[in-house]
């Protein structure tokens, strides 16, 4: 130690002399920079950062840029602002581009140079990153370290809660996707329907409503059980999942009834062509183990375009009252509701 212009009174003045390693251990990101502003020494951190790139003997003003405060060029001006807070960026490469960014506070040695001790700031996240720092790049009682454990801690617990989210949210949608499906034939449910229908009533587009009930089901259900009976109504589910468009709604609203909602589709020929299709497929015997199960489907429809405000209820009614008449005259057939229907 160096007891300099040093005054009985205090400590004023007294300069403390380092070796280059206790330089290290203290300051591990300096710079020791001689009178003529020639890099003398530096902080093994900062050797890391400039990755295997010459800073011994280099002139500071090559290889560092000074950003604030403006001016800074010379080893005069770099002096003068001892103790102000320094904005720099290492410039390495042919290009001289821009590097890692730090911030610096400067003092003067005992040999008129200068003593620069570096940080990254705010930067630090990135910086750890970017040159693969850990916590012996740093200082022992640099806060840093902390700061990035608790960096690392809250990516930890916002990553977790992003996933506890995403949880979340999956088994809301999987709750709400259960709340509208039948859960035999995995169709949609009759709250599904009324939801379909309330949206196509209060909608532009017109549409369709399909009544189906199933013929001689029950007597499936009385000869051969109820593992036949719901076997057929899984089997029935195929065919008209298969016999209706993508954008249709399907839903099973009773044991063995079902109604489909065909939204911009009214042409009464092409509803009956695609109904037709449903009682052939499903006039077809449906096995179950060592059976052959005899069903059959009547169908009853209407169209919005016949109502002047179209309602939900009172179309399902009028479907419903063509679906009876389809039975009325022998099963196995497709009406469209009329008026005269509901007279009869």
């Amino acid at each position: 130690m160096d007891d300099g212009q040093g005054t009985a009174g205090g400590m004023r003045g007294r300069r403390v002399t380092l070796a280059a390693a206790a330089l290290d251990r203290l300051m591990p990101m300096h710079l020791h920079l001689d009178a003529g502003g020639r890099i003398r020494g530096h902080g093994p951190t900062l050797g890391k950062i400039a990755a295997g790139a010459p800073l011994l003997g280099q002139d500071f003003f090559a290889l560092f840029e000074v950003r604030r405060p403006a001016g800074v060029q010379a080893m005069a001006d770099l002096a003068a602002r001892q103790g102000a807070r320094l904005h720099l960026a290492l410039r390495l490469g042919a290009d001289q581009a821009p590097g890692a960014e730090f911030r610096g506070l400067a003092l003067g040695d005992a040999e008129a140079g200068l003593v620069i001790n570096l940080s990254f700031g705010i930067g630090v996240v990135e910086a750890v990153g970017r040159h693969g720092l850990t916590d012996a790049d740093f200082a022992a009682t640099d806060l840093t370290v902390e700061m990035l454990y608790l960096v690392e801690a809250k990516r930890a617990v916002l990553g977790e809660l992003q996933r506890l989210n995403h949880r979340l949210q999956g088994a809301k949608s999987e709750a709400e996707e259960q709340a509208l499906t039948d859960t035999l034939t995995g169709l949609r449910n009759r709250r599904a329907l009324d939801h379909g229908l309330g949206q196509a009533v209060a909608g532009p587009v017109p549409f369709a409503v399909m009544h189906l009930d199933l013929d001689r089901f029950k007597a499936v259900n009385d000869t051969l059980g109820h593992a036949a009976g719901d076997q057929v109504l899984r089997c029935v589910a195929q065919v008209l999942s298969a016999e209706t468009r993508a954008g249709d709604l399907v839903a099973r609203v009773g044991g063995d009834e079902f109604v489909i909602l065909l939204p911009g589709l009214v042409d009464r020929a092409v509803l009956t062509a695609v109904a037709e299709r449903i009682v052939a497929a499903l006039s077809v015997p449906i096995p179950f183990e060592d059976h052959l199960c005899q069903i059959g489907v009547s169908v009853g429809l209407t169209v919005s375009t016949c109502y002047e405000a179209p309602d939900a209820d009172r179309m399902l009614q009028d479907a419903d009252t063509a679906l009876y008449a389809a039975k009325r005259a022998g099963r196995g057939r497709v009406v469209i509701f009329s008026p005269d229907l509901a007279m009869g």
